[in-house]
């Protein structure tokens, strides 16, 4: 996968309450491409692969259980510094130290439910997007 690609999820929480038309708005208007997308769910499974770096930490059983409740929106956007400009747009992980105007100032709730995924490197945004695609879903 090319560097100027990255991988996001919207969460659970941002299907359940109906904001994946504003979220894709804000990333398009953002500059990125979508060059893959599906709605799917995270089985059990995949979620504990997924998410394998956190499983000695003491929320790893919520975080696969938030994350297994419903559907997900999985993404590969592309654009030049895709990773870097994405972590920009979320913003922080805790919704309450987020900057105004970023995904999770908008449509986060808590730390736990923060409303979108962006992967945190390249290196990594190859490998989460690899997770949930194949070749022939990116174009």
């Amino acid at each position: 996968m090319r560097t100027d690609r990255t991988f996001t999820m919207l969460k659970p929480d941002s299907v359940e309450k109906g904001h994946i038309g504003a979220i894709l708005e804000k990333i398009t208007a953002s500059g990125f491409r979508i060059v893959a997308m599906k709605l799917t769910q995270m089985t059990k499974a995949d979620a504990e692969e997924f998410y394998a770096i956190h499983s000695e930490r003491p929320f790893f059983g919520e975080l696969v259980e938030y994350m297994t409740r419903g559907p997900i929106v999985s993404a590969i956007l592309e654009k030049a510094n895709a990773v870097e400009d994405f972590r920009a747009l979320i913003g922080a992980t805790n919704p309450a130290d987020a900057a105004e105007g970023t995904i999770r100032k908008l449509y986060a709730a808590s730390i736990g439910e923060n409303a979108v995924h962006g992967s945190d490197s390249d290196e990594n945004a190859a490998i989460e997007g690899a997770f949930h695609f194949s070749g022939r879903e990116m174009f």
